[in-house]
């Protein structure tokens, strides 16, 4: 590889003190035969039981390696965030520290990197799961895929590679750590996928639950309409209302037929009101679409403008 290249290994991690120091182990070997500037850092997100020590001392076999320390558990994202904003790479590895990600696929990876790619996310092809972690995660992906426009089979493998560029232009919150090859490649990024090896859990158990699969869904939505949207809020809002203030529309004439023609009382129809509230609602939801085309106009001129000031 490219001598210039400097390489960080951001690896969140939460009550997995068993395993810190075979992993620090397997890692370093790998890093050192690539011959290579390194970095190695261990986010500790609140762990409660010996982590921190364990990093503590890894730290003291080897300088490259930086321990950083949550107060409390803030969550995978939280902790990937820190880890790339403290990270000084020019190609950023992230992976998980149960073991289960295998360090000896780092040097592919950087090779895709250098080839190229922006970001090349792993795909746990054969993997060593419980049943519901595996099929959830199927289906997640597939939905993930439709949504965002880019076709990958493992939006949440912890391992993972990326150019420097791409980590400084998302901010990752909430669970949007699953989403952040959709991101890149929703902002112009060249994203591709690898096969990799998928080891079985060692030690600990899975910190899987059915509320980060809710949460998920949520953060979906919220990488939908905050890049598909964000830029044009009156296709959004401007089409629900429309949808609603012709449904209201329809519902308004069809009684007022019936009140003319036939002589029907409406103020014991409560479609009546149905009909009021889908008029009323459309043109609600039409006139937010409209406020936030003006404001992405205002916001877009002034973006313009800074460009021109950088470019000259």
């Amino acid at each position: 590889m490219e001598e210039k290249n400097k390489i960080s290994v951001v690896i969140p991690l939460y009550n997995e003190e068993e395993s810190l120091l075979e992993l620090h182990k397997t890692l370093k070997k790998v890093l050192e035969n690539m011959n290579c500037n390194y970095e190695v850092l261990f986010i500790d997100d609140g762990s409660t039981d010996k982590s921190w020590e364990k990093i503590k001392e890894i730290r003291k076999e080897n300088p490259f390696v930086r321990g950083i320390k949550l107060r409390k558990n803030y969550g995978k994202s939280s902790a990937l965030d820190i880890g790339f904003r403290h990270s000084g790479g020019d190609i950023i590895i992230t992976m998980d520290a149960d073991l289960q990600d295998d360090p000896q696929e780092i040097p592919e990876l950087v090779s895709i990197i250098n080839s190229g790619y922006d970001l090349v996310s792993g795909w746990k092809k054969i993997r060593y799961d419980p049943f519901i972690k595996k099929y959830t995660s199927r289906f997640f992906n597939l939905v993930t895929s439709k949504i965002s426009g880019i076709r990958l089979h493992d939006f949440n493998c912890g391992l993972k590679a990326y150019r420097k560029e791409v980590i400084d232009s998302i901010r990752v919150y909430g669970e949007l750590h699953r989403y952040i090859p959709a991101l890149a490649h929703i902002q112009g990024f060249k994203v591709t996928e690898k096969v990799v090896k998928h080891h079985p859990r060692k030690y600990g158990k899975t910190k899987f639950g059915a509320s980060r699969f809710v949460k998920g869904f949520f953060d979906l939505l919220t990488v939908l309409f905050t890049t598909r949207f964000i830029r044009r809020p009156l296709h959004l809002f401007g089409t629900l209302g429309l949808i609603s203030f012709i449904l209201g529309t329809g519902i308004t004439i069809y009684l007022t037929v019936l009140k003319f023609l036939y002589g029907e009382y409406l103020t014991n129809r409560p479609l009546f009101l149905v009909g009021i509230l889908f008029i009323i609602l459309g043109v609600q939801l039409f006139s937010i679409g409209l406020i936030g085309e003006m404001i992405t106009k205002s916001l877009n001129t002034e973006e313009d403008i800074l460009i021109k000031e950088i470019t000259e």
